[in-house]
C-alpha cells in the first residue's frame, strides 16, 4: 500500500498526525494509497517555512518570477502523459479529459508569465506643486488554496500560478480524494526554479482547513467546492481578517430555442451533461427546450446519443466517453436523487440504474440518466446532483425559460442555443448568471478573462484567473512624494575667488 506525503520545504514529508484517508481507484473500488491528514501543528510548520521563503521571492523582480513559470509550462508539456495517467487513476476521468484538466491550468500559467506587465502600477507627474504620486502592487505574503477533487490539476494552477507570479508563497490543501497530481505539480515547480518553500502541499481534511482559516500569517484563502462549505470558509476567513474568494455549487441551464440546430444542441447537451460523469461545476444539468414541439424534437435527438455513450475505465481507451464517479458515497447520492426524481413524478426516459460493467462490478460507475417533464419543485432540479443525470424542464416561452435560469439560487453558468441574434443578445444582457454561452454549452472563459458565477455560486468580489487574480493576490500601495528643489536659479560663468 502506497503511503503518500505532504510536500514541505522542497521535500516529501511524512505525516505525523497519525491520521490517514483512503485514496481509491474509482474504476475498481480498491484502495490504492493512503494520504496523511495534517493537524494544526503540521500546517503551522508549513506556513512558517513559507513565510520565511516568501520575503526573498517577493524581492525577486517579476520578470525573473515569470521565467520560472515559463520553465514550468515546458515541464507540464513534457510530463503531460504522466500527469494525465496519475490524474485518471485517482479521479476516474478519461485520459483525454485528464489532459484537458492539465491544459486548462497550463493556460493560466501561460497568462501569468505576463506578470511584469500585469503588476505595473500607475504614475502621476506633478499632481501638485512639486508633488508626484504613484501606486505599486505588492504581494500579500503567504496565501492558501483549498481545491476540489474534480479538477486536481486545473484549479490548483488557477490559484497558485497568479499567487506565485505576484510574489506570494502558497499553501495548497488539495482534495484528499486525488492528491497525487498536486504533489507532482509542486515537484515540477521547483524543478523549474521556484525556491524551496514557496509552494507547500499540505494534505488534510477539515482540521487542516480550520488551521488555514485560523492562521494569522495566511493573508488570503481561495476555495472551490460545495456552497455550504464555501459559505463556511468565506464567513470564517473574513471574520479572521483574510481576503477570501469562494466558489460554490451550480445548476446550469441550457435554453434551446425553436430555431436551434437540434442535432448541434443535442450533441452539446450530451457532452456538457455527461462528460467527466457530470462531475463539473460547469456541467449542463438542466435542458430547457422552449415549446412542446421543440421539447419533443430534443428528446428524440437525445435518447439515441445518450444510449450510445461508452462508460468505462480510462484504461479502456480514448473512445470511452466517461468513467466512474469519484467515490461510492458520490454514487449512492446520485442514485438516491434519481430515485427521488422518479418518486416526485419526473419521467425517466433513459434509465441508467441497472448499469453494470463486467469485470468492474466494485467500481463507482453510474449509467447515464435522462429525465423529462421535470418541474422546479423537484429535488433533481433544485439540488446539484454532480453526476451523469440530465433533467429536461419544458418551457412554454422564452420568458419562462429565462425566468427558470434567473430564479434558481445558483448562477454559475448558462447557455442558449439559437440562430436568433436578438434573442441571444437579450439573454446575455438580462440573465443573472456569471458565465454565458451562446451556442457554446460550457462557457468557461479563457485564461485572460475571469471565471466566476453569481448568486450562491460565489462568495467574494473578485473572480478567478485573468486580471482579477492579480488584484486578489496583491495589495495596492499609493505613494505621495515631494522633494525640495535643489536647482540653482540661473548659471554662474565666472571663477569664484578663493577665500
Amino acid at each position: 500500500m502506497q503511503e503518500l506525503t505532504h510536500y514541505i520545504g522542497g521535500a516529501h514529508v511524512k505525516g505525523t498526525s497519525g491520521r490517514f484517508a483512503d485514496v481509491y481507484n474509482p474504476a475498481t473500488g480498491e484502495v490504492q494509497a493512503k494520504v496523511p491528514l495534517a493537524n494544526g501543528e503540521e500546517m503551522a510548520g508549513a506556513v512558517a517555512i513559507a513565510a520565511e521563503a516568501q520575503v526573498g521571492w517577493a524581492a525577486t523582480n517579476p520578470q525573473r518570477r515569470a521565467r520560472v513559470l515559463m520553465a514550468f509550462v515546458g515541464l507540464l508539456n513534457r510530463d503531460m502523459d504522466r500527469l494525465a495517467e496519475a490524474l485518471s487513476r485517482e479521479h476516474g476521468k478519461t485520459i483525454p479529459d485528464a489532459k484537458g484538466d492539465v491544459q486548462r491550468g497550463l493556460e493560466v500559467v501561460e497568462y501569468c508569465i505576463g506578470a511584469p506587465e500585469l503588476l505595473k502600477g500607475d504614475y502621476t507627474d506633478a499632481a501638485g506643486l512639486g508633488i508626484d504620486m504613484y501606486s505599486m502592487r505588492q504581494a500579500l505574503g503567504v496565501t492558501a488554496g483549498i481545491t476540489p477533487f474534480n479538477f486536481p490539476a486545473m484549479i490548483p494552477m488557477w490559484m497558485f500560478a497568479p499567487a506565485i507570479a505576484c510574489g506570494n508563497a502558497f499553501i495548497l490543501k488539495p482534495s484528499e480524494r486525488d492528491p497525487s497530481v498536486p504533489l507532482m505539480l509542486a515537484e515540477l515547480l521547483e524543478e523549474a526554479g521556484l525556491p524551496k518553500g514557496i509552494i507547500q502541499v499540505v494534505n488534510g481534511d477539515k482540521e487542516a482547513v480550520d488551521a488555514i482559516l485560523q492562521d494569522d500569517v495566511i493573508q488570503s484563502v481561495g476555495f472551490v467546492g460545495s456552497t455550504p462549505i464555501a459559505e463556511y470558509i468565506y464567513a470564517t476567513g473574513c471574520a479572521n481578517g483574510k481576503r477570501v474568494q469562494c466558489f460554490g455549487g451550480a445548476k446550469n441551464h441550457m435554453i434551446i430555442m425553436p430555431d436551434a440546430d437540434m442535432d448541434q444542441a443535442a450533441d452539446a447537451l450530451v457532452g456538457a451533461g455527461f462528460g467527466a460523469a457530470g462531475e463539473r461545476c460547469m456541467a449542463i444539468s438542466v435542458a430547457v427546450p422552449v415549446g412542446e414541439e421543440t421539447a419533443d424534437r430534443l428528446i428524440e435527438a437525445l435518447v439515441p446519443k445518450i444510449e450510445k455513450l461508452k462508460v468505462g475505465p480510462y484504461t479502456a481507451g480514448d473512445d470511452v466517453d466517461y468513467g466512474p464517479v469519484v467515490t461510492s458515497a458520490a454514487k449512492a447520492n446520485i442514485e438516491r436523487l434519481v430515485q427521488t426524481g422518479i418518486d416526485q413524478g419526473a419521467n425517466l426516459v433513459v434509465d441508467g440504474r441497472n448499469f453494470n460493467l463486467q469485470g468492474y462490478e466494485d467500481g463507482f460507475f453510474v449509467g447515464p440518466h435522462l429525465f423529462d417533464n421535470v418541474t422546479p419543485d423537484m429535488d433533481i432540479y433544485k439540488y446539484e446532483i454532480f453526476g451523469p443525470v440530465l433533467s429536461t424542464v419544458r418551457a412554454g416561452s422564452y420568458e419562462e425559460a429565462l425566468k427558470l435560469a434567473m430564479d434558481h439560487e445558483y448562477g454559475n453558468g448558462t447557455a442558449i442555443f439559437t440562430r436568433d441574434g436578438d434573442a441571444a443578445r437579450d439573454f446575455a444582457s438580462r440573465v443573472n448568471v456569471g458565465m454565458i454561452g451562446i451556442n457554446v454549452p460550457i462557457p468557461v472563459p479563457l485564461a485572460y478573462h475571469t471565471f466566476g458565477g453569481w448568486k450562491k455560486s460565489v462568495f467574494g468580489d473578485l473572480n478567478q484567473h485573468g486580471p482579477d487574480a492579480f488584484k486578489f493576490y496583491t495589495r495596492t500601495k499609493t505613494v505621495t512624494a515631494r522633494w525640495p528643489s535643489g536647482i540653482k536659479q540661473g548659471g554662474e560663468f565666472n571663477f569664484k575667488p578663493m577665500d
